[in-house]
């Protein structure tokens, strides 16, 4: 017999969203790490929005649950990821609202977004992530591997102008007036984006174009490939290396370790810094010819190469690029849609949270 096609609605909903999650749904466990990360911070969002002070907030914990479904799905803004709550029964079970309960405006993330900056908690809650118990144990506390890669910004070329302002549109109508860039020499030194400030003029190699970006560092255990830690700086010839040694200086303190990085971090005041820091440099060499004829003096010797550990982590530190890889792809940063370092900085650490999230329920499942 023939099925009805009528629609008739109903009075009441006796939905129940834990019952209409599936049992063996990927983000069962990852929910669950996520609960016991954000509870460790508890304290941290007590001390950001005061008690009896201006009327009840949406709860900062379901806006962080938000934004990890927002990387985890590449949803690509904030505005879409509400309009998904509104139909979508998964992402209410994971977020924490009710089938009645009415999505949140998407302005409420602009809103709270500098108070959960001013409170670092993107990376409170990566290292709230990783200090589990279970998840630490997966981690190695030896070897480590670091990189780094450029982030765009959200500004135009068009708005790199001139800091004393002699370059400015000519006033008149119209929104983007012409502009000639043939011949004209721009440099940060003496020019900076209207539209983000903070952003640098950066290229990534000869040959390759010029682009207004951040760079986004990542620290990464090389035993299972998580990210340990992340930062997000201005884009500088030296911003890698800064970044490697501050990244490591927040783990000071936990014996001898090695760090595992590309040929761009073979360099000897670099290497040098590294070993009084009891870290061995397992860097690659850099071993270009110079325009004279002559390969490039590196600041390795037989010291490291020679043992068996130096290749191990020359293969292992390859897979920071599928940090990288996730991040920019299904994440969607690799144009980020916000202004200013902090800001950029918050997003990124949350991405890499969100990738060891990601990875974990298959890592916890597989036998000891």
């Amino acid at each position: 017999m023939r099925g009805s096609d009528e629609r008739t609605g109903s009075l009441f909903s006796y939905v129940d969203l834990e019952a209409r999650v599936r049992r063996d749904h990927p983000l069962r466990p990852i929910r669950e790490i996520t609960e016991t990360a954000l509870a460790a911070l508890s304290e941290d969002f007590a001390a950001l929005y005061p008690p009896r002070l201006g009327r009840p907030s949406i709860p900062p914990e379901r806006l962080l649950r938000a934004m990890l479904l927002q990387a985890f799905y590449g949803i690509r803004s904030e505005r879409q990821l509400m309009e998904r709550m509104e139909f979508d029964l998964l992402f209410r079970w994971f977020v924490g609202l009710g089938v009645d309960d009415a999505a949140w405006d998407h302005s409420s993330f602009t809103k709270n977004r500098d108070r959960l900056l001013a409170g670092e908690i993107a990376g409170k809650f990566l290292r709230a992530v990783l200090a589990q118990p279970r998840v630490k144990r997966l981690l190695s506390s030896d070897h480590f591997s670091v990189d780094g890669t450029l982030i765009e910004a959200w500004a135009s070329l068009k708005s790199f102008r001139k800091v004393d302002g002699s370059d400015n549109d000519p006033e008149g109508p119209g929104r983007n007036a012409e502009r000639g860039f043939h011949a004209e020499k721009r440099s940060n030194a003496t020019h900076r984006s209207t539209t983000d400030p903070q952003a640098r003029l950066y290229k990534k190699g000869d040959g390759q174009p010029a682009k207004l970006c951040y760079i986004g560092h990542a620290l990464m255990e090389n035993r299972h490939g998580l990210a340990v830690d992340g930062r997000v700086t201005q884009a500088t010839g030296t911003a890698e290396r800064e970044a490697a040694l501050a990244m490591l200086d927040r783990r000071a303190g936990r014996g001898r370790v090695t760090l595992g990085a590309d040929k761009a971090y073979d360099v000897r005041q670099f290497i040098g810094d590294l070993r009084a820091r009891a870290v061995t440099p397992h860097i690659a060499i850099d071993g270009h010819v110079r325009k004279s004829g002559k390969p490039r003096a590196t600041a390795l010797d037989g010291r490291t190469t020679r043992h068996p550990g130096y290749a191990i982590s020359q293969r292992c530190r390859k897979r920071i690029e599928e940090v990288f890889g996730w991040i920019k792809g299904s994440a969607g940063l690799a144009k980020i849609k916000l202004r200013g370092r902090a800001k950029v900085d918050a997003a990124f650490t949350l991405a890499l949270a969100a990738y060891n999230l990601i990875r974990l329920p298959k890592l916890l499942a597989a036998p000891a």
